[in-house]
């Protein structure tokens, strides 16, 4: 655990994202490329999410939740990092990406810190453009679920990131049409899609580390 000492935040305020790249290594197979342009064409919703980094017992962990399922939301069910759309108050998407963390799993705004940004996301069955942030709790957290938005807290240690195989596991899942799409598998919580692709581009930062 040395490697994650308390040097881990300005390690990865230096460290070079992988973007495109990175996000390719978990992209479902039927998922469309567009360009920065093609995609402000589209006249998308923007929002943000947020890798919230914390200590607990010498260890770095981060949130992410279990959506509520829900009819109405494309991602109903799945797991997710906290996070939400950008409104109108918010100065920028750094903004918005903690005070979705604050409201969505009760983070104390005053006590998160952002470290960086990582490559923004586009997500062409929600229209939705998102901008991940990584940022860190200045005290250990303790969690308020907003039941609306979330039924369960998944508290997810970076060393897991370690483990992870250079080939992703593939399954077949019934939110992606039955279609086979890569997948990380932790601990039976399967984090697919978008946020696989982010916790892809996190990962490979980390892993340089």
């Amino acid at each position: 655990m040395e490697s994650f000492g308390k040097d881990l935040l300005q390690k990865i305020r230096k460290a070079q994202l992988g973007g495109a790249n990175a996000h390719g290594v978990f992209s479902p197979p039927y998922r469309a490329i567009f360009s920065h342009d093609q995609i402000i064409e589209k006249n998308p919703k923007f929002a943000a999410v947020n890798i919230v980094l914390y200590l607990r017992d010498n260890d770095w962990y981060f949130p992410l939740i279990q959506r509520t399922e829900n009819e109405r939301d494309r991602h109903s069910g799945q797991i997710s990092l906290p996070g939400g759309k950008r409104e109108e108050l918010d100065q920028d998407f750094a903004e918005t990406a903690v005070r979705e963390t604050s409201e969505e799993i009760g983070l104390e705004k005053y006590y998160v810190r952002i470290i960086r940004e990582m490559s923004p996301i586009y997500i062409p069955p929600s229209n939705f453009y998102v901008y991940p942030y990584i940022s860190y709790s200045k005290r250990n957290p303790e969690f308020i679920l907003q039941e609306s938005e979330a039924v369960e807290i998944i508290e997810f240690p970076i060393t897991s990131f370690l483990n992870l195989p250079d080939s992703p596991e593939i399954m077949a899942l019934p939110g992606a049409g039955g279609t086979e799409v890569p997948v990380i598998n932790f601990n039976g919580y399967i984090i697919w899609g978008a946020t696989a692709m982010i916790l892809s581009e996190f990962s490979q930062l980390i892993k340089k580390m």
